[in-house]
């Protein structure tokens, strides 16, 4: 068994050579070559890692795109989801709110973007958002964020018709972010409450509308590497255009955290590359539990393949302080992303693309004030 890149034998150097060629001609590599990427031992991580990292660059360029998120209504949720800290079905320590104003919302979209976020996502807890009137509440908030602060503006509401989708996209809506998890051949082991089909229905209808889709799921939830390459299978066959890759953070209280699940740092790495091969032109953002799952190591996202990432906090938990990562983006040789909006670096970006700088940012605007978190990938997963 190699232990490190020198040790590898020829013919799997040039199968590794000839899947990076495939991948960049955008194709991407089929599921059992990816399920063979899966099955490398540690000694071809490297060489692996410089693939991806190859094929990232020359579809998706130098630039990091940073994203946040706020919970804008938490917890009772009468879904069963078993990574889920709002679940109404277990017994946990999760922040519970009603629907928060408008006000306090675009408060927090413009602190948002004020630590450098290129976007800025809603969220709420439920099965899905079909209430009348809070219906119209994000509605009002998703106008007035974009009339205000000017964010590409994106929104997490759970299983939605096609009502409240035409609703959305005429408050100018830029992009649904809703995760279908895991395969379909194990999401039943994760989720009973509703079927693997709602989320793709959900999908569907929004790109019929001409709604941007971010879709990804959960790694760590026990799944096999056959469900991972499977999932990433469907994203690609659904042509999504971001792909946000979560890692199990297991909660106090939730299924999941009684059974051990969770993934670590080198498996972690070894899905970003694997993805990056299977869909080498889509947007791929990690969010939730990159510190908890990867440690020291988070960092390395960029390099196995990610373009994007969340910063700040989560649903229900803190995350890293914001500028820390735009630092650790600069640092690290990366820029960061034009806005999606006007294709043009935001005026407030020479903050963060000089540190010296950044005294002008109100470091208290860190903690994005009504998050009200406290973590967690599932939370990201509406």
């Amino acid at each position: 068994m190699p232990d490190s890149a020198r040790d590898i034998p020829k013919s799997d150097v040039d199968r590794l050579a000839s899947l990076t060629e495939l991948a960049l001609s955008g194709e991407g590599i089929s599921e059992d070559d990816a399920l063979w990427l899966f099955s490398l031992p540690q000694g071809y991580s490297e060489i692996i890692m410089e693939g991806a990292s190859r094929i990232r660059e020359a579809f998706r360029g130098n630039a990091i795109d940073p994203c946040t998120v706020m919970n804008a209504k938490s917890g009772a949720c009468g879904e069963d989801c078993h990574f889920c800290s709002q679940s109404s079905h277990h017994s946990t320590i999760s922040p519970e709110f009603e629907m928060v104003s408008k006000e306090t919302i675009l408060q927090t979209a413009s602190l948002a973007v004020q630590n450098g976020a290129r976007r800025f996502c809603v969220a709420t807890s439920g099965r899905g958002l079909s209430d009348p009137i809070e219906v119209e509440s994000i509605c009002r908030s998703i106008e007035t964020v974009r009339e205000e602060v000017k964010v590409w503006s994106c929104a997490t509401l759970g299983i939605l018709s096609g009502d409240v989708l035409d609703k959305l996209k005429d408050a100018g809506l830029n992009r649904l972010h809703h995760n279908i998890e895991t395969s379909r051949e194990y999401f039943g082991n994760i989720v009973t409450t509703h079927q693997w089909e709602d989320r793709i229905e959900t999908i569907k209808k929004a790109q019929a509308r001409g709604i941007s889709v971010c879709s990804g799921g959960i790694f760590g939830l026990g799944e096999s590497e056959r469900d991972r390459v499977s999932m990433l299978q469907t994203l690609r066959e659904l042509n999504v255009d971001s792909i946000p890759l979560n890692f199990l953070v297991p909660i106090p209280g939730t299924p999941l955290y009684d059974e051990g699940a969770g993934i670590g740092a080198e498996e972690a790495l070894r899905s970003i590359a694997v993805a990056r091969y299977m869909l080498p032109q889509k947007e791929i953002r990690i969010t939730g539990g990159r510190v908890q799952a990867l440690g020291g190591r988070h960092p390395e996202i960029f390099s196995h393949g990610a373009d994007g990432v969340m910063i700040g906090n989560y649903l229900t938990r803190m995350g890293r302080p914001p500028l820390e990562d735009i630092r650790m983006i600069n640092d690290l040789g990366y820029t960061l992303s034009n806005d999606p909006l006007t294709g043009e670096m935001p005026v407030h970006a020479a903050i963060h693309d000089n540190p010296a700088e950044e005294k002008t940012v109100n470091e208290e605007s860190i903690t994005f004030m009504t998050f009200k978190n406290t973590e967690t990938p599932c939370d990201t997963a509406s």
